[in-house]
């Protein structure tokens, strides 16, 4: 290959390029608290219909659900985050997830949009002191509207998921 060819190549993006390169988010919401994740890890969104119960599962687990032949399990974020008044209408979906090479779906209250953040509109996570496990939020998205101002919670969804105490992944799974 000649140099004048070469120079023709892009260059692969470094880590400070991708640093400052805007993100996309899925914002559900659940109860009153809307929440992000990064659109890449979101395989589709369907309505809720009831899956089969699996014996000894954790509660937040609903079950599994057939999707063109991949057996799902299905996670209630509701249930996994104790919040009260679970109910299931219209609104409710649950969004199948790419997580760790496997398939898992995940039931939320509703789903608002696709929301595109600058990293200037991302500000880091607080501390909690123990009192709220924060180890899933990556940080606050703040989304604006005309004067009306709204923070998003960012979640790190693929270290929720394949966490221990999910029963998700085998630990041969997460080590590859």
């Amino acid at each position: 290959m000649s140099a004048q060819a070469s120079s023709l190549k892009p260059a692969a993006p470094n880590a400070a390029t991708l640093a400052g390169a805007p993100r996309e988010y899925l914002s559900f919401k659940l109860g009153a608290e809307e929440y992000g994740i990064d659109i890449l890890k979101v395989q589709e969104i369907r309505g809720y219909e009831p899956p089969t119960r699996i014996a000894n599962a954790p509660h937040f687990i609903k079950g599994v659900v057939n999707l063109r032949g991949v057996i799902v399990p299905i996670v209630d974020m509701r249930l996994r985050f104790g919040l009260p008044d679970v109910k299931y209408d219209s609104f409710t979906v649950v969004i199948i997830l790419n997580i760790a090479h496997r398939t898992v779906g995940m039931v939320v209250d509703s789903v608002s949009d696709v929301l595109e953040l600058p990293p200037g509109h991302i500000k880091p996570a607080p501390e909690f002191n123990g009192a709220i496990d924060a180890t899933y939020i990556t940080g606050l998205g703040t989304i604006k509207h005309g004067d009306d101002e709204r923070m998003l919670i960012l979640m790190d969804i693929e270290q929720m998921m394949t966490a221990a105490d999910m029963g998700l992944m085998d630990t041969d799974t997460l080590i590859h």
